[in-house]
């Protein structure tokens, strides 16, 4: 079962090349992000380079990993995570006052089965799940907003 692509997106008074930066320096993921504790890169930023990442729910924590699956300087990072297949993107775009910042959670091909398991079981289920990532996500990208206009 396809599940809904998730996006939020923010204007930041920055520019392009500042966001970048914050954006592009995985181990800073656990700064923006309300579940990631930990993005480990393995190598340098390139597409094919994995992290390996450890994540937090209240009491639940749970390890995972990603593979790199676009770099494209200052415009797109995107990032697939082993276990449950879903594409993760970061998509920066010049505006007249700095950036516009789009985060998007790609799932078109459904998540793992496990996945979904876990999700329904430990998660609250997926409406829930997903509109706390939608949650994380705006909340993200208010943090990375607020560090590129310090």
């Amino acid at each position: 079962m396809a599940a809904p692509v998730l996006q939020a997106e923010i204007d930041i008074n920055a520019p392009v090349s500042k966001v970048w930066e914050l954006v592009s320096d995985l181990r800073k993921m656990p700064q923006w992000s309300p579940q990631c504790r930990l993005m480990k890169p393995i190598g340098q930023l390139r597409p094919g380079a994995r992290t390996i990442n450890f994540n937090r729910r209240g009491f639940l924590f749970w390890p995972t990993s990603c593979r790199i699956t676009e770099v494209i300087p200052e415009k797109k990072l995107a990032f697939q995570v082993a276990e449950n297949h879903t594409v993760w993107s970061y998509e920066l775009e010049p505006t007249e006052a700095g950036t516009r910042l789009t985060e998007t959670r790609h799932a078109e091909n459904g998540t793992t089965a496990v996945s979904a398991f876990l999700v329904d079981k430990f998660m609250g289920g997926t409406t829930t799940f997903e509109q706390e990532l939608i949650e994380g996500m705006n909340a993200s990208l208010t943090r990375i907003k607020s560090a590129a206009e310090s």
